[in-house]
């Protein structure tokens, strides 16, 4: 049996000593990754590669509306963005549309940088 590569030692790694917050943030960079191969594979009319990744940015956004913690009142506004998110994401993946995927990726570097601001502002309190 082959030794895992550093590269996927390292990912491992990065993952297991993950704060909750790192994790969020990971998840969203995962949901703009596959949003990009899929605005890619739109333009390539690559039909499968675009669904594939389609409903891995859905599978990642619903993840992440499943585990809200609706006490807090700013969890409905990202209840609000994800439930969007997942209309537009299943118009895209119907109609294979590289709009509607751009516009997808820009709400979510929009919740990215807005949890980054976020985990700023956490350090900066001395959370994490």
């Amino acid at each position: 049996m082959a030794l895992p590569s550093a590269y996927t030692q390292y990912t491992n790694n990065k993952i297991l000593t993950a704060s909750p917050m790192e994790l969020t943030l990971m998840l969203y960079e995962g949901a703009i990754k596959f949003c990009n191969i899929a605005m890619a594979a739109v333009e390539q009319k690559d039909v499968p590669k675009a669904h594939t990744n389609i409903i891995k940015v859905q599978n990642i956004i619903t993840y992440l509306r499943e585990t809200l913690d609706m006490k807090y009142p700013v969890a409905q506004e990202f209840e609000n963005i994800y439930v969007y998110l997942l209309s537009r994401l299943f118009d895209a993946n119907v109609k294979k549309d590289a709009t509607i995927l751009k516009e997808i990726s820009v709400n979510l570097h929009a919740v990215r940088d807005t949890w980054k601001e976020v985990m700023r502002i956490n350090r900066e309190k001395g959370r994490t």
